[in-house]
């Protein structure tokens, strides 16, 4: 399975801050502020996401719900 095809998730509790990615960080990739303390990774040339930042996550997710869309293509296997 190809590194490009896992998504790994860390939180850093100290922080409050979730990390999704998919693959391993590009040099290349820009990053954003989509909304309020959630930063998206694209790659320049596709425009495919391929990483998150959510700052302060305990807090927005102990609101009742975090929903968050994004265009993405990721297929789910089980290793």
């Amino acid at each position: 399975m190809s590194s490009k095809n896992i998504l790994n998730l860390f939180y850093d509790k100290e922080a409050d801050i979730l990390y999704v990615s998919k693959g391993k960080p590009s040099k290349l990739d820009v990053s954003d502020e989509e909304r309020d303390e959630v930063v998206v990774r694209r790659d320049p040339k596709t425009n495919m996401v391929n990483g998150l930042t959510i700052i302060n996550f305990s807090k927005k997710a102990t609101r009742g719900s975090l929903s968050i869309s994004l265009p993405a293509d990721i297929s789910l296997e089980s290793v």
